[in-house]
């Protein structure tokens, strides 16, 4: 679960970013909180502002770093350049460095993580843990200078700092030579974290889940949840060996074909790949709609997947992901979850996160929006609400929770909101209409 994501000196973010998933005092939706320890976490954040103010950079903070993360022992060769993008609309900002920190638990112990890096190494990065109860460090990092627990792992993590490259993280390098207590640590960053996929993505998904029923099922069931229409759906799953070069279908991309017929080549040119074929797999999804024949009589009509509408395909795209991670109690992060879907849509997906009845293992969704209707059903919490705003004079992009402010007990937030009384809210030259 997360408790908290701070970035600082990222896009539009100057100053440091607090992305807080404590819940405060508040007494409304209790049932829906996360309890840990003395503490409730909140399962579902919403992010909103205009565009162009910073909201979706949260997310991009948390991708960012959470790939570097999981990727940099094997992309950071000799003098690659780190994927960080600092503030751009000031003389310093450019020249400091950039930082991420997670706070989260995993099967019961908490870890403090994070690392700061400019364009070129790697600043600071350090590692806490609480297996006994208590913060314990487990590394330490200012540039090349790493500082260990007196413990019997000491001797190990000494030697293996000595292999890490400037731009290279401790922690991913680490997890390569199973150094446990991060290997353990980097189990959240590996496997509890996910983000949503373009709907472009679909054939895709539908062959990574060709052999799991239950997760077709799923998929299924949310695309007649988006279109009254669908009253079943169909997958289809084909597989062709190539092993010479004439067997390369003809209906598929001209790229693709191009591609291909290097790579075969190139395999026929190497010794001993008398045996060496390549499996091109393809995916036909067919929906049935209920219509009416020539007779008068109902009927199911087939269409494929171009022709279902992109809010269905949308949701057929995201899934996988809420399946997953209602299932592992994992965290989801939506840019624009809104995007191409009725309000109605959102507000189900956000409810499977706030019951305790449909999210029995502690799911957390964060998710980017411009959908106000969320504000007045009652589903969230003010904590649960931010806002991000770009400040007109210096472009500095702020996070904020409406938790943060003075707002009376019974207020109208989407009213409040739409008047500008938040903040994050576009000054539109709005004409009269008589």
């Amino acid at each position: 679960m997360l408790i908290e994501f701070t970035f600082a000196n990222y896009r539009s973010f100057r100053d440091p970013a607090v992305l807080s998933m404590e819940a405060t005092g508040l007494g409304a939706l209790k049932k829906s909180l996360i309890s840990y320890k003395n503490n409730s976490l909140l399962p579902t954040v919403a992010i909103y502002g205009k565009n162009g103010g910073g909201k979706s950079n949260v997310i991009r903070a948390f991708w960012l770093a959470v790939q570097f993360i999981r990727n940099a022992q094997r992309t950071q060769h000799e003098n690659a350049p780190i994927p960080v993008q600092p503030f751009l609309l000031n003389d310093t900002s450019a020249q400091e460095p950039t930082s991420f920190e997670f706070i989260y638990v995993l099967e019961g112990i908490k870890y403090i993580y994070g690392f700061s890096a400019t364009r070129s190494e790697i600043v600071k990065e350090y590692l806490y843990h609480t297996p006994k109860g208590q913060r314990a460090l487990v590394f330490d990092r200012e540039y090349q200078n790493f500082t260990f627990r007196d413990n019997a792992e000491k001797k190990k993590r000494q030697l293996i700092g000595e292999a890490v490259g400037k731009n290279q993280l401790y922690f991913s390098v680490a997890c390569t030579m199973n150094e446990s207590a991060c290997a353990k640590a980097m189990t959240w960053f590996r496997e509890h974290i996910f983000f949503s996929r373009d709907y472009t993505d679909i054939p895709q998904q539908l062959l990574e889940y060709a052999e799991n029923p239950n997760m077709l099922q799923a998929i299924k069931n949310y695309a007649k949840m988006a279109d009254l229409g669908i009253q079943d759906m169909s997958f289809e799953f084909h597989s062709k060996d190539i092993d010479r070069l004439n067997a390369i279908p003809e209906q598929i991309p001209d790229e693709l074909k191009t591609a291909l017929t290097q790579f075969m080549k190139a395999l026929s040119d190497a010794p001993n790949t008398s045996d060496t074929k390549l499996k091109l797999s393809e995916v036909n999804a067919i929906s049935f709609h209920k219509g009416i024949a020539s007779d008068g009589t109902s009927k199911l009509f087939e269409l494929s997947l171009s022709d279902e509408s992109d809010g269905t395909r949308r949701l057929m795209s995201l899934a996988p992901a809420l399946e997953r991670v209602l299932a592992c109690g994992s965290v989801l992060l939506v840019d624009e979850l809104d995007r191409e879907m009725h309000p109605l849509m959102v507000e189900l997906i956000v409810s499977k996160f706030q019951s305790p009845t449909s999210n029995p293992n502690h799911a957390q969704l964060i998710f980017t929006t411009h959908d106000t209707e969320l504000l007045n059903t009652g589903l969230l919490r003010k904590d649960q609400l931010y806002f991000a705003d770009k400040d007109r004079k210096d472009g500095v992009s702020s996070l904020y929770s409406i938790g943060d402010l003075s707002t009376p007990t019974n207020e109208n937030i989407r009213k409040g909101y739409l008047l500008g009384k938040y903040g994050a809210t576009p000054e539109l030259p709005i004409e009269e209409v008589e």
